[in-house]
């Protein structure tokens, strides 16, 4: 099953700034249980139907774009799953999240070639994680119920449910409140939506990522 262009449904459009990032080419899907995939529609814009399932979709970041600092996307999500708390490991389904994936500068060369796995098992990654779902006030930050303590966090930026939106967040304010001083270089982009803990239905989209 495929959806409608997020070009042709949203009606708030971010506003342009520097450096996009479409997603016609060089995504890929990675898989986080066997039997369980999204299916993404891959373009200018991504589209997204979750049923029952999670997954996500990545993406290495240009060498170019490693000192991003800010963030823009607009996204759409026209059914949603229900409310859950994101702090829960293994019952905290959400529409979308956005993931941008931090390395030391020292450390960002030597795992130019490394795969979403490497780098989720990497002690050094930090990643920042902007939701849509939940039950959390906008702007509450979440430690990740998942990998190490301190290695990941949630910001909570819409409560679960239908509608159309632009965002626009400050990694590095939002990276000094969840792991302290200044990120080093943005080495990767993730999306994922996650369906399966309440076996309900996801139809979203999501415009390209704006990295400045």
């Amino acid at each position: 099953m495929r959806y409608l262009t997020f070009a042709a449904c949203l009606a708030l459009a971010t506003p342009a700034i520097a450096q996009p990032v479409p997603f016609s080419n060089g995504w890929a899907e990675q898989r986080l249980q066997l039997f369980s995939s999204n299916d993404y529609s891959f373009g200018s814009d991504l589209g997204i139907v979750s049923e029952g399932s999670v997954s996500l979709a990545w993406t290495r970041v240009a060498r170019g774009q490693w000192g991003a600092r800010n963030a823009a996307w607009g996204w759409r999500v026209d059914q949603s799953v229900p409310a859950t708390s994101l702090a829960q490991k293994g019952g905290d389904d959400r529409n979308v999240s956005v993931y941008f994936v931090f390395l030391p500068e020292a450390s960002a060369a030597a795992s130019e070639g490394a795969n979403i796995r490497s780098l989720l098992g990497n002690d050094e990654v930090r990643i920042i994680q902007y939701a849509w779902g939940g039950n959390h006030a906008r702007g509450q930050m979440i430690p990740s119920p998942y990998g190490p303590a301190g290695q990941g966090a949630t910001i909570a930026l819409r409560q679960a449910g239908t509608g159309a939106h632009s965002e626009s967040v400050d990694l590095a304010a939002d990276y000094a409140r969840a792991f302290g001083g200044t990120p080093g270089a943005l080495v990767g982009l993730a999306v994922s939506a996650d369906s399966d803990d309440t076996n309900s239905v996801i139809r979203a989209a999501l415009g390209a990522i704006d990295l400045r």
